[in-house]
């Protein structure tokens, strides 16, 4: 089963200033997060074509709670969450979720 951290970014007053630094600061403070097995981002659009609350998405997946437990608790983590409030002028929600696969 994966753990997986969910960081569901909104819509950012200034659209290209966030991507420039999340790409260029964000992302790399993220991957130094011990036991992260998997960081993917992506950004976001409806089904219907109306406007999405939020603005991008990032996963970040460990193996399991004991991975995750040990990353939420790293100053790598502590650095990359302290940097949040740089770029994510449209707020940010987290949360965290086992992952199990239900494909057959």
């Amino acid at each position: 089963m994966t753990v997986r951290v969910a960081v569901c970014y909104g819509q950012p007053t200034d659209p290209a200033a966030f991507d420039d630094y999340y790409e260029r600061v964000h992302i790399p403070l993220a991957n130094a997060i011990p036991g992260l097995t998997d960081y993917t981002y992506a950004k976001v659009s409806t089904l219907d074509g109306s406007e999405s609350p939020y603005y991008s998405v990032a996963s970040l997946y460990f193996a399991d709670e004991d991975s995750l437990k040990a990353g939420l608790g790293s100053p790598e983590m502590a650095a990359a969450a302290s940097d949040v409030p740089n770029f994510a002028s449209g707020g940010v929600t987290m949360f965290t979720h086992a992952e199990t696969s239900v494909r057959p």
